[in-house]
């Protein structure tokens, strides 16, 4: 049944923080943009972060990093997208990251970092402009 192209985003939260009430306004913002949104819930581990991905054949992954480990963690998703042959997902990430960490992630090949009170519209905008679904007229899945 095609016609829906509907980009598809893997949405977690890695890490030990326990908040995601964040993560959720994000979440919901992006379902309002038409973005199908698949939130694995809190403490996800990279793995299992881009094991979701690669079960739902997600377009982009989006990482919501408040614990301070972003650098290890980020690293690690994109380490395991490589393994998986799987670098055409795009990633992309918010949460408390400093301004100054920016540079080497996207260095690492992270697509885009939102930082602290970026709106929401802004980031629903960014995923529906920069992510495209890699299923987009290839016949059936």
């Amino acid at each position: 049944m095609g016609g829906s192209s509907a980009v598809r985003v893997v949405v977690a939260k890695p890490g030990l923080d326990g908040h995601d009430r964040g993560v959720k306004v994000v979440v919901r913002a992006l379902r309002d943009a038409g973005v199908e949104v698949v939130y694995t819930g809190l403490r996800q581990t990279p793995e299992m972060v881009v094991s979701a991905a690669l079960e739902e054949d997600a377009d982009a992954i989006g990482l919501s990093v408040l614990s301070g480990a972003h650098m290890t963690i980020f690293s690690r998703v994109m380490e395991l997208l490589a393994e998986n042959d799987a670098r055409d997902i795009t990633v992309f990430g918010g949460g408390i990251i400093p301004e100054a960490d920016v540079p080497e992630l996207t260095d690492m090949g992270v697509a885009k970092v939102f930082t602290p009170g970026t709106p929401t519209t802004e980031i629903s905008d960014w995923v529906r402009e920069n992510v495209h679904s890699l299923h987009a007229g290839t016949g059936s899945g």
